[in-house]
């Protein structure tokens, strides 16, 4: 198997493993029990806080443990709007956000009287900040804008959206599920962040949300005082260790990393386009994640090609939504302006930290090999169309 869908999830570190193993075991206490089982738990919990905190430069205090990035996007979002509703209820978000965001404000939008704003991007998926600073009025409380996007891997201009938001007084959060370990994490920009760990080499259902300190946040869960009163619930012991462990594993070799996934990933696109001259490269003239290439084969299906890669043993990605096994044309695309067809006819491939270069030439050639054939598919119906016309 070729694993090339490290944005959709990466396999769990050694690091991460070893670190979680015994909260399945010795360390089994409830981290809130008074007693020393429960002091233990307390002290792995309080121990990942610090060393996460110290990777990101920030307070252990500004970090509140969740199950995941789409917990930590919905905490954000409802929590800080809710919150700041006094002041405004007007709100701006970026139209090619993951789910876990945009469905965040329009159940805001629908069901709670806020008014968003719903900025659109360019061709090459990137917001215009002037656009940003025209979109702001007075009432204008919260701005949500993503990193980096989990399917085209844009690099939107974080510092530039920050001076806006920052000058107008307005809550900037960032969903940073994708940029973590890719790029520098940079915390003095926004208010609020949102991280998954199975995104890192960590384990699944662990994420955490970096709050500013002195911003107040409303509860969007009620159960408990866990997390300082800010997220109830029993934290997952052995995945918040698994985490700082991944995280701390991650960031420890990030640079290089990342310049050798570089050159892997221009060399699969090198590859394609070669054999396929009317390949599109999506997002290619905006700054990108090192890892990813998104790909649309004009005349193609997406659902088509996964399937036939899959049969090929590579592991790839629409970068889309899947409804009921059907995949559905990106919202990201379309956002950029790709018609309709062109967005259905798109392949997501994302590396990462076990692909090699031999992975890669093999890739390369099974999606040539694929290519042809179907193109000899296509040619033989319009042959045998034209002759029954």
């Amino acid at each position: 198997m070729i694993y090339l869908d490290y944005n959709a999830t990466t396999p769990l570190c050694q690091p991460a493993r070893e670190a979680m193993e015994p909260y399945f075991g010795r360390h089994f206490g409830n981290p809130s029990s008074i007693h020393v089982a429960g002091r233990e738990a307390r002290a792995a919990i309080d121990d990942a806080r610090d060393r996460i905190a110290a990777l990101l430069h920030v307070k252990p205090s500004e970090l509140i443990f969740t199950s995941g990035g789409t917990e930590s996007n919905n905490l954000a979002i409802l929590g800080l709007a809710r919150s700041h509703a006094a002041r405004g209820r007007h709100l701006i978000c970026g139209n090619t956000e993951h789910h876990a965001v945009l469905h965040a404000f329009e159940h805001v939008q629908k069901g709670e009287e806020f008014k968003v704003t719903w900025l659109g991007v360019n061709e090459g998926g990137c917001i215009n900040p002037d656009e940003l600073a025209q979109a702001m009025r007075p009432d204008t409380t919260l701005v949500s804008i993503m990193t980096a996007n989990n399917e085209t891997g844009v690099l939107q201009p974080m510092e530039e959206i920050s001076r806006l938001c920052r000058a107008r007084g307005v809550l900037l959060h960032s969903d940073m599920v994708q940029s973590l370990g890719k790029l520098t994490t940079k915390l003095d920009d926004v208010d609020a962040a949102s991280f998954a760990a199975h995104k890192v080499y960590g384990p699944k259902g662990a994420g955490l949300l970096f709050l500013r300190a002195g911003l107040p946040i409303e509860a969007t869960q009620f159960g408990g005082s866990h997390e300082n009163q800010r997220r109830p619930g029993t934290e997952n012991v052995p995945a918040i260790a698994g985490m700082a462990a991944a995280i701390e594993t991650t960031m420890r070799d990030q640079e290089q990393e990342q310049k050798r996934e570089s050159i892997l990933r221009d060399r699969l696109w090198e590859v394609i386009s070669r054999n396929a001259p009317d390949a599109r490269l999506n997002g290619v003239t905006a700054h990108r994640l090192a890892n990813t290439l998104n790909i649309s084969f004009p005349g193609m299906s997406s659902e088509t090609l996964l399937m036939a890669l899959d049969l090929e043993g590579v592991c790839a990605s629409s970068g889309s939504a899947c409804m009921v096994g059907s995949v559905v044309a990106s919202h990201v695309l379309l956002a950029m302006g790709l018609p309709p067809a062109l967005a259905s006819s798109t392949v997501r491939f994302s590396l990462g930290k076990e692909t090699t270069a031999n992975e890669i030439e093999c890739a390369g050639e099974a999606i040539v090999r694929i290519l042809k054939r179907l193109d000899q598919v296509r040619a033989g119906r319009q042959s045998n169309a034209h002759v029954a016309a």
